[in-house]
């Protein structure tokens, strides 16, 4: 279980009860880049979050059969080139890939007007809260206090009051240490639309490995050293093609839209939008790219979500800061 700590830095500005930490009733992007830095230390010059990543590049073929997503620029250009990030998760340069828990992935498409798109996801199916609020306040549960130490009580209470926290505590309370970041699947977690000439189309996008989710036991991880996946990845290429399948979750009716806490039923229907193709790891050409969710193309919108909207926020003001190597 997450070890934590009931403390709020008065730097953010933040009230909570003298018994619990509760949800602040509003937080800035700004607020945010703070609290990371308060939990992962300074690293100037490097993401706030997702810090430790390797860069590919490769090429994103499209299917361009898919009815629900006729004429979208998107599948309508051939073979488009791609820059893609796999990323753990949190703030540490330098973090141990043979824990458990998050891995990112940040992936822009370019298509031949200039335009973009860029899909960003984490290898849990949930978000840590309806909100950023809920979010806000679950982090703060891990702020250490004066003499450094986590108080797990109060995170454990934390999450006891706030129900939209549990999914993604109960599948970090599971998960295994990823074998490969070509191994792993990553999931959207926001919901989109796209609207073609006869309705809107509701989905949450998905991407599969095509080389199959691998993890590992915790033997078999700490027999390795603490980065080997940069070189996992090099060496798989090495050996063959590294692919993944790109689908679109289709909504119903009735599944929420703006809670990214609240997973969708498993039995929807999925749409392949293309193969997304490795060709080489390694490099900088993530430097420059600031994987913002919502740039998208032509056709294509974001919904309401919170949580969302607040990761383009949060995304540029980190992107400000690591270029200005801050």
């Amino acid at each position: 279980m997450i070890k934590h700590l009931y403390v709020i830095s008065a730097a953010l500005g933040m009230t909570f009860s003298n018994q619990a930490i509760a949800s602040p009733k509003s937080v800035s992007a700004n607020e945010f880049i703070q609290l990371f830095e308060k939990l992962n230390g300074k690293h100037p010059g490097v993401r706030k979050a997702h810090a430790s990543g390797v860069c590919a590049v490769g090429e994103f073929q499209p299917n361009t059969q898919s009815a629900l997503f006729k004429n979208a620029p998107l599948l309508n250009n051939g073979t488009l080139p791609i820059t893609l990030r796999f990323s753990m998760g949190g703030g540490n340069p330098m973090a141990d890939e043979r824990t458990t828990g998050t891995r990112g992935m940040g992936m822009q498409i370019n298509l031949p007007d200039g335009a973009r798109h860029v899909f960003t996801g984490n290898n849990f199916p949930v978000f840590a809260g309806k909100d950023p609020e809920t979010f806000f306040g679950f982090l703060s549960t891990l702020l250490p206090d004066e003499n450094g130490k986590r108080d797990a009580k109060k995170t454990q209470e934390y999450i006891k009051n706030n129900p939209s926290v549990q999914g993604n505590v109960a599948w970090n309370a599971q998960a295994k240490t990823p074998a490969s970041y070509a191994n792993t699947e990553f999931f959207g977690l926001h919901t989109f639309f796209y609207s073609n000439a006869a309705e809107q189309v509701k989905f949450r996008w998905q991407l599969t490995p095509d080389l199959g989710i691998k993890t590992l036991s915790k033997e078999q991880a700490q027999q390795l050293k603490p980065a080997f996946l940069a070189d996992k990845l090099a060496n798989q290429l090495n050996q063959g093609t590294v692919s993944f399948t790109l689908n679109a979750v289709i909504g119903e009716a009735q599944d929420v839209v703006n809670d990214p806490s609240v997973q969708w039923p498993a039995d929807r229907a999925q749409v392949a939008l293309g193969k997304v193709v490795l060709k080489q790891s390694g490099g900088d050409a993530c430097t420059p790219i600031n994987f913002d969710p919502n740039v998208i193309s032509q056709g294509f919108s974001a919904s309401d979500d919170p949580v969302l909207k607040m990761r383009s926020m949060a995304y540029a003001i980190s992107f400000g800061k690591r270029l200005s190597g801050q």
